[in-house]
């Protein structure tokens, strides 16, 4: 998550490295080791990330005008997708991306809790409730896909649920990271009155589920650090990075493709997203924070 960079490690053996004379007075001096170096904080995008966010409705025409080559994605299986908003928003804003999983195949369902306001007493259980719901209808694991904060819920929904998840897709969630690294932590403190994470609670939420798991992220995201959406190394997780601001992330064309391209894998012989030809200029993946 964080970039280290160090000298040559010491050992042991360094304080017992032998002296060397450096003059006829029989001045001594000592190696001694060299400390490593601090790894940076990861801090919250600046302000001009943050004006940059004002591309939104841009990504938003750019969605509506890409409809025609999204429409050409294959068609879904009709498995059941619940859809879950960041913080501070509501189901209005995964209508355009609920209507577009709609015309191709699938079954999206809003969350219906009205505005994220973080994970208040109720809020999880309720997404619990939905889950158990979605899936008895069909009797089939069920896929989620959360932006932001809805993506940390979904994170968590499937290690507590494997069983009735079939594979989960996040926009721009700050799972991998310290909160103070996104410039809506005072939101989610102050509105939500939520305490502050400790350290094991931040640990468990960088793991990823036992499923297959996709982060689509950007790094001109002026809300959330972009190295807070990276998953680890492990052999269902993956992460897609695209051009697109935190606002826009739900909006945004080529994050609508890549949505398209995950839920239609079986997760029975599941692969990592792999952008080919002219692709490669819209979409990276396997980036670690150190890239």
């Amino acid at each position: 998550m964080i970039l280290h960079t160090a000298s040559r490690p010491s050992t042991a053996d360094d304080a017992d490295l032998p002296s060397i004379d450096t003059g006829p007075a029989g001045r001594r001096a000592r190696r001694r080791p060299v400390p490593p170096a601090q790894p940076p904080a990861i801090r919250a995008p600046g302000p001009f990330l943050l004006a940059l966010e004002g591309r939104a409705p841009w990504e938003f025409a750019a969605g509506l005008a890409a409809l025609p080559w999204l429409r050409r994605r294959p068609r879904g299986d009709g498995h059941r997708v619940l859809v879950l908003p960041g913080l501070g928003a509501s189901d209005l804003t995964t209508l355009p991306l609920r209507r577009l999983l709609a015309e191709q195949g699938y079954q999206p369902a809003p969350w219906q809790q009205g505005i994220n306001l973080g994970p208040r007493e109720g809020v999880l259980d309720a997404c619990r409730r939905q889950v158990r719901e979605l899936f008895a209808r069909d009797g089939e694991p069920i896929s989620l896909v959360g932006w932001s904060l809805g993506g940390v819920y979904a994170r968590e929904l499937a290690k507590e649920m494997p069983h009735f998840v079939r594979c989960v897709v996040t926009l721009g969630s700050p799972f991998s990271g310290p909160p103070s690294a996104t410039n809506a932590y005072w939101f989610f403190r102050h509105v939500g009155r939520h305490p502050e994470p400790d350290d094991a609670t931040l640990a468990r939420l960088r793991e990823p589920p036992p499923l297959p798991t996709t982060s689509i992220y950007s790094r001109t995201d002026g809300i959330v650090a972009w190295r807070c959406s990276l998953n680890p190394a492990a052999p269902q997780a993956e992460n897609i990075e695209v051009h697109a601001s935190h606002v826009g992330l739900g909006l945004n064309p080529l994050a609508f493709y890549a949505i398209l391209d995950r839920l239609a894998q079986d997760p029975r012989r599941w692969l990592p997203f792999e952008p080919r030809g002219p692709q490669r200029l819209f979409f990276k993946v396997g980036t670690r924070p150190e890239d």
